[in-house]
């Protein structure tokens, strides 16, 4: 089973991008949260910063960076929390586990560490950063593959964002498309769409 963190693992998508957007329209660069779900989620930083510095048309000010990524971790410090319902389906899914975000190692320590999920997948956690491309391209999945030692076919992949599900399907892997806050019809490429982690053991024993 491979996981995607944000959004998936942790509630915490929703919660950046409000706060991107917001910092986003001081920056000078009009959006709405709705716009960021739409461009940004589950692109990772790098390509993001890549896409705002295409519409600002200037570098992206590091000081801005900076504030952002103080902004959303002070956000998580009092909002976040694991996806509802994670945690049991964790406790019921019996075969090996690991992530596969576009977020960094650091980042994942954080929030993760904040919902005590870290411990659960300690050794088994894979960033974006690892790999020479991140998702759309399937690099970062067949790495985590490689790293738990299981042929691609043979992985089970949960997302929550279209970059996500298109990687996963690049990587030759069975892939379950997280639906409770993304649209459903932007998951199409999915083998399976849900939207309640109360389905997920049951849909890892069909797959």
């Amino acid at each position: 089973m491979i996981f995607d963190c944000d959004g998936v693992l942790i509630d915490s998508d929703r919660i950046s991008l409000r706060v991107q957007a917001k910092m986003l329209c001081e920056l000078g660069v009009p959006t709405s949260y709705t716009a960021c779900v739409r461009d940004f989620l589950g692109i990772g930083m790098p390509a993001t910063l890549a896409a705002i510095t295409a519409r600002l048309g200037r570098p992206v000010p590091p000081s801005w960076i900076d504030e952002l990524d103080q902004a959303v971790r002070n956000a998580f410090t009092h909002e976040l929390t694991p996806t509802p319902g994670i945690v049991e389906a964790l406790d019921h899914i019996p075969v090996p586990t690991c992530i596969a975000s576009s977020g960094s190692q650091d980042k994942m320590r954080f929030t993760l560490g904040l919902t005590d999920l870290y411990r659960r997948f300690d050794g088994r956690i894979f960033s974006g950063d690892e790999v020479a491309h991140g998702k759309p391209a399937p690099d970062l999945f067949l790495h985590a593959a490689h790293s738990m030692t299981t042929a691609a076919a043979g992985c089970v992949v949960v997302e929550d964002s279209p970059s996500g599900v298109q990687a996963a399907k690049a990587a030759g892997m069975h892939v379950l498309g997280y639906a409770a806050t993304t649209p459903k019809d932007w998951l199409h490429d999915a083998d399976v769409v849900f939207a309640d982690m109360a389905d997920l053991p049951a849909l890892i024993a069909a797959s």
